[in-house]
C-alpha cells in the first residue's frame, strides 16, 4: 500500500478552497431604488407649450371665457355669466383642440386652431363655424 504524504492533502484542499472562493458569483449590487416618476408626455397646444395652462378665450361678440386645462385631461370653463363647465379634452395634434362637456348627453366638440394673418391664436369651432381668440394666461 502505498503512503500517501499529509501535506500533499493539505495542500490540495486549500487550493480547491482558494479555487471555490475565487469562482464564487459576484453578487450584483442591490438595485437603488428611486422614485422618479417618468412624466407623460405632454400634448402641444398650437403655441409649442404642453397643453396644460389657463387659457382667455374671447368669443366673436367680445364674451370671455376663463378656462383651465388640466394634465390629467379635465378642464373647468367659468362663462360670461359666471357659470362653471366642466369636462375633458384631448388634443389629437397641436392644430385641433377638443372638449367634452361632463353635461349628460354632450357630444365631444372639436377646434380647428391656427394663427391668424396678424398672429392672433384662433380657435374654430367644427361644429358652430365660430372663430375665438385664444391667449394663454398660466401654463
Amino acid at each position: 500500500m502505498r503512503e500517501r504524504d499529509p501535506m500533499k492533502k493539505y495542500v490540495l484542499i486549500a487550493s480547491l478552497a482558494a479555487v471555490a472562493a475565487c469562482s464564487q458569483a459576484e453578487t450584483a449590487p442591490e438595485a437603488e431604488v428611486t422614485e422618479e416618476v417618468a412624466e407623460a408626455a405632454q400634448p402641444l397646444a398650437l403655441d409649442g407649450k404642453a397643453t396644460p395652462g389657463t387659457y382667455k378665450i374671447t368669443r366673436e361678440n367680445g364674451d370671455v371665457i376663463m378656462e383651465e386645462v388640466r394634465a390629467d385631461g379635465s378642464y373647468t370653463a367659468t362663462m360670461p355669466d359666471g357659470s362653471v363647465e366642466n369636462g375633458t379634452w384631448e388634443q389629437p395634434s397641436p392644430d385641433v383642440f377638443c372638449s367634452t362637456s361632463d353635461e349628460e348627453g354632450a357630444a365631444q366638440e372639436c377646434a380647428d386652431e391656427k394663427y391668424g394673418d396678424n398672429g392672433e391664436w384662433l380657435s374654430t369651432g367644427r361644429e358652430t363655424g365660430n372663430t375665438s381668440i385664444v391667449e394663454r394666461v398660466e401654463g
